[in-house]
């Protein structure tokens, strides 16, 4: 069922139904100014009482995935990253995309998790800040689909950003696009439940 995952038996999900739903939300850009970051942040102030949302930083200090360092004594920050998708109940991640592929960091990041499970079964939003990222969006989708991840197609949607230099707070503030992402939340924090 879960292919070569070698882990795949320690692997489980629960959610508190009575609790907040934790869900972990990723920027797959290291720009300052990032759109993408712009929306993980807008995401996050926009999240409802139900839902905590803590947004993940620390992509940049990922080593490039080597097999020879994954198991018991990977990295600190691999097992930092592995220990904080483990403890969240859905991931929300919202990436450009580059010459019509996922950013490396971001594919560095999933290859870290593919053996060690964290994000079986688990859902997924993924979100983007421009409606030409398709080939990035179809790519990361395919990954996290190999990976047993759970791709929430209601919950993933395009913010068209394309070009408009907005923070979080021009995002919060705008309408449109602050309905669009509290309708996302909403959808991923209901498959989390389910």
């Amino acid at each position: 069922m879960y292919g070569n995952i070698q882990k795949a038996h320690l692997v489980y999900t629960f959610v508190d139904h009575e609790g907040p739903v934790r869900v972990l939300a990723i920027s797959g850009s290291l720009r300052r100014a990032s759109s993408n970051s712009a929306l993980v942040g807008a995401a996050a102030r926009l999240a409802p009482d139900t839902v905590v949302m803590s947004i993940y930083r620390g992509l940049a200090e990922l080593p490039p995935f080597n097999p020879d360092l994954d198991g018991d004594s990977a990295p600190e920050a691999v097992t930092r990253f592995r220990a904080t998708l483990e403890a969240s109940d859905a991931v929300l991640i919202s990436s450009p995309e580059y010459a019509h592929g996922v950013p490396g960091v971001v594919k560095n990041a999933l290859d870290w998790v593919v053996g060690s499970g964290e994000l079986i079964a688990k859902p997924i939003a993924l979100i983007n800040a421009s409606a030409r990222a398709n080939h990035a969006w179809a790519s990361l989708a395919e990954t996290l689909a190999v990976m047993s991840a759970h791709v929430i197609l209601e919950a993933s949607i395009t913010v068209p950003l394309d070009g408009k230099v907005l923070d979080s707070n021009g995002i919060v503030g705008d309408d449109q696009f602050s309905t669009a992402l509290r309708s996302a939340i909403d959808a991923l924090a209901r498959a989390a439940r389910d």
